[in-house]
């Protein structure tokens, strides 16, 4: 088989098995989305909090 027929042939079965994909609606895709996007704010905002934290102890403590 040449490489033109392995690709056709991969192409194919990628298309084939995309259609047994369950798909999320666009309300479960914005509210996953909005999800991440929060939590992923919130570990910003506890790991911010901790240097701004660590770097006020070491300031005062060690220099």
């Amino acid at each position: 088989m040449n490489i033109f027929a392995k690709l056709v042939n991969f192409l194919k079965e990628v298309r084939f098995e995309l259609k047994k994909v369950t798909w999320p609606t666009r309300q479960e895709t914005i509210r996953f989305t909005l999800l991440v996007i929060g939590v992923s704010a919130g570990v910003a905002a506890f790991l911010g909090g901790l240097d701004y934290l660590f770097s006020i102890i070491l300031t005062k403590f060690v220099l």
